[in-house]
């Protein structure tokens, strides 16, 4: 289907109602001449990822995660762990098997946003523990792990808005935001950043933490975890490094508070490239302890991320030397970090973990 980027043997009816389990009828069957991947319960590469991205056979995915999450996780996939500061509350909330959504608390005024509200009803719970009041949804992407959640919040919470990129199809989008546009929730203002690459319209958001007597912290969803970088679905190793290098910039102090709970997979990867990091080691005995006890890993600081997370160090000479990578002559320096971000995702994206 050339307008959705999907070849006609993976295209899905409109039509289509998937009924419990997945069980596809034949008018959504995908052709045999798309490999079937467990991993996402489509097809492979660009196919798979329309499939997810743009019909309603992700939806149904994603509800699905939702349902197993629930009953294999009731309590959440880990222990949350609240940050405090004068004014202003950050409390994680796990959702689906690996999802973090996050409630910022106005703790002054009893307001709230939430970001990348995955799962309404673990959202909700949160909401209604904390006696606060949903003024606003950051979503960082269209993704369902992430957006999910916008209608059934938006419906129960008739007066919240919805805040993202129109670049991105999120729904219920009610307040399109440009790059670099603030936001304030009560006491609270956040600002948006244009961070392509994992999709197209992608954004993270940064809590100034100046009146409150914090860092800055980042709301990174899919562009960074702690170790580790999202897909390249929808953009070069060019715009993700600039989006990247646009997260660096916030400064060393500030926390990051990623999309995704993947710590130990992300350090484990990181330890097979750099054999003698001191930092990197440190921190994976840390995070397999903690996930050990099913603890959160979360934040990390963006100065901490700079000596063991490979997508942020493309400019070190001991990682190039790993990837058996030299510039060539001539070489703009950023052309060649693209060219060694490439090579760390295609690394990580084959990498299996045990």
């Amino acid at each position: 289907h050339p307008w959705l980027g999907i070849p006609p043997c993976c295209w899905v009816p409109p039509c289509c109602r998937v009924p419990p389990g997945l069980g596809i009828p034949p008018c959504c069957r995908v052709s045999p001449r798309c490999r079937v991947s467990p991993g996402l319960g489509g097809v492979s590469a660009l196919p798979r990822y329309s499939l997810y991205a743009r019909t309603r056979l992700g939806y149904l995915f994603y509800q699905r995660q939702v349902k197993k999450a629930r009953e294999r996780y009731p309590l959440g996939h880990s222990v949350p762990q609240p940050c405090h500061f004068p004014g202003v509350k950050i409390l994680p909330i796990p959702v689906l098997s690996n999802n973090y959504s996050y409630l910022v608390i106005d703790t002054g005024s009893g307001q709230a946003a939430v970001v990348d509200p995955s799962d309404p009803l673990a959202v909700q719970a949160a909401i209604e523990e904390e006696g606060v009041m949903l003024e606003a949804i950051f979503c960082t992407h269209k993704h369902w792990d992430h957006s999910g959640g916008n209608a059934a919040l938006r419906q129960q919470h008739g007066s919240c808005k919805v805040y993202g990129s129109t670049l991105d199809a999120i729904p219920e989008l009610t307040n399109p935001l440009e790059d670099k546009e603030k936001v304030k929730v009560g006491c609270l203002t956040f600002e948006a950043l244009a961070t392509p690459g994992h999709t197209v319209g992608h954004m993270v958001y940064v809590l100034d933490g100046e009146p409150f007597g914090a860092p800055p912290c980042l709301f990174s969803g899919d562009l960074l975890f702690l170790a580790g970088c999202g897909r390249l679905f929808e953009g070069s190793p060019e715009t993700m490094l600039a989006s990247l290098d646009v997260a660096v910039g916030l400064g060393e102090d500030t926390l990051l508070w990623p999309g995704h709970e993947y710590a130990l997979e992300c350090l484990t990867f990181a330890s097979l490239l750099e054999l003698d990091n001191p930092a990197l080691e440190q921190k994976l005995q840390w995070a397999t302890q903690q996930r050990q006890e099913k603890r959160s890993t979360c934040p990390s600081t963006l100065g901490e991320e700079q000596t063991y997370n490979p997508f942020l160090r493309t400019h070190r000479p001991e990682l190039q030397a790993v990837l058996g990578l030299r510039r060539d002559g001539g070489e703009h320096p950023d052309a060649f970090r693209a060219r060694v971000l490439k090579e760390v995702r295609r690394r990580k994206d084959l990498y299996k973990p045990t």
